[in-house]
């Protein structure tokens, strides 16, 4: 049994370290960063577990001799490294504090809560209490183009409008995995989201995704009315690929090679709220490996680079900044393998020297990729920082605007 201790120490030191200093070489990169993520949003039950198996094995001589000595010494130091996990994960409060500053939101209105049971049952609380869906709405033809709509149970008109777009590197990825806490926390608080499939590389290459999602904007202006939302009022946010098209519907408003059919519709959003995307393609193409750049070429884009460089500047939003573009709150973690952070910064930076709309940007200390596909301790915290800034644009625009019932703690 010592060496059982010294084995299950060893993992838990090297689990811990992972989660503090992800790897980002090819051969660990997807094996780390699902290690990364889990440790890291998951600390709290992390540490419990890992309590519990050693005080198991302990229970049954594990202690004694050398090894099991030098396998308790490592869990501690795997443990305290989990606290250094926790305590980043804690500073998200202080985030989400400076962008409300920003706004110069009141500090004493009280922002509607994210339930702690959901929070202490992450993978088994993903209901939300007073929220309906509805599922599979075609706005397009194919399997594909299909959307959930998630509304208050109570009756109401004119609520404003959220679109969520899922990420999964544009050939992954559903609607029924991703967006969910927000979208049920903004319902629970008088918002209407929709969360939209869109079809899905090799099958398609770009720009179709972003043509599916501005035919899902066109279902949302002729709909809306119908499930209590405002068709005036849209705002998109997704994360990583989904931050990408986010934030290029945000940029490419009624522009008429990306609305094919439909030119005349409006495609205006009033804010996008992109986590963790990809602003700059051909600057990820640089920094990733030749396997990878050769999959987008190949399966995304249909192009080379060496062939297409004005396609690759045209897949970016780096590329459509302008001064008229909405207000953007740009959220990425600050140990992200997948997207650089990098990416955030500059997008952020050039977006605040050119658009004349606020803009924040929210950098997540110790946060991974994907940090809020469940809701952990970070994930709600951010949750209700995205639902006062949405609001803040709302009252904006509609300064006779409230927030809408509270959702109470659980």
């Amino acid at each position: 049994m010592p060496y059982v201790l010294l084995a299950s120490g060893v993992l838990a030191l090297l689990t811990t370290v992972n989660a503090l200093w992800p790897r980002k070489g090819l051969l660990l990169l997807i094996p780390g960063f699902f290690t990364a993520w889990l440790t890291i949003e998951l600390a709290p039950w992390v540490l419990v577990a890992e309590a519990a198996v050693t005080t198991l094995i302990a229970c049954f001589g594990g202690l004694t001799g050398a090894a099991g000595l030098a396998g308790l010494l490592a869990t501690a130091l795997g443990w305290a490294g989990l606290a250094v996990v926790m305590a980043r994960a804690r500073r998200t409060t202080v985030t989400v504090q400076r962008w409300s500053a920003e706004l110069d939101l009141d500090p004493g209105e009280r922002a509607p809560s994210f339930p702690r049971s959901h929070v202490v049952l992450p993978f088994l609380m993903t209901r939300r209490p007073g929220v309906t869906r509805t599922r599979d709405i075609a706005y397009g033809d194919g399997p594909r183009t299909r959307l959930d709509v998630y509304r208050p149970a109570e009756p109401g008109e004119r609520r404003p409008g959220i679109m969520q777009v899922h990420g999964g590197a544009w050939m992954i990825g559903s609607k029924r995995e991703q967006g969910i806490p927000l979208l049920g926390h903004l319902a629970a608080n008088g918002w209407v989201g929709v969360n939209v499939d869109y079809r899905l590389s090799p099958r398609v290459k770009f720009p179709d995704h972003l043509i599916d999602l501005k035919r899902a904007i066109r279902w949302y202006r002729e709909h809306a009315e119908e499930y209590g939302a405002d068709p005036e009022f849209l705002c998109v946010t997704g994360g990583s690929a989904g931050g990408h098209l986010a934030a290029l519907l945000a940029l490419t408003p009624n522009v008429p090679e990306y609305q094919p059919g439909f030119a005349d519709v409006d495609t205006t959003v009033r804010a996008a709220v992109p986590f963790y995307g990809v602003y700059d393609l051909g600057a990820l193409l640089d920094g990733g490996s030749k396997v990878f750049a050769s999959a987008i070429e190949r399966h995304v884009m249909g192009v080379r680079r060496a062939d297409g460089s004005e396609a690759y500047g045209k897949a970016s939003p780096a590329h459509w900044v302008n001064a008229d573009a909405p207000p953007f709150l740009v959220v990425h973690g600050s140990l992200d393998t997948l997207v650089p952070v990098e990416q955030a910064r500059s997008f952020a930076a050039r977006l605040r020297n050119v658009s004349a709309a606020p803009v924040l940007y929210a950098e997540m200390k110790g946060a991974q990729h994907a940090f809020d596909i469940f809701p952990s301790y970070r994930t709600a915290r951010v949750i209700e920082g995205v639902e006062r800034f949405l609001t803040w644009v709302r009252r904006a625009e509609h300064p006779a605007a409230g927030r809408g019932p509270a959702a109470g703690s659980q």
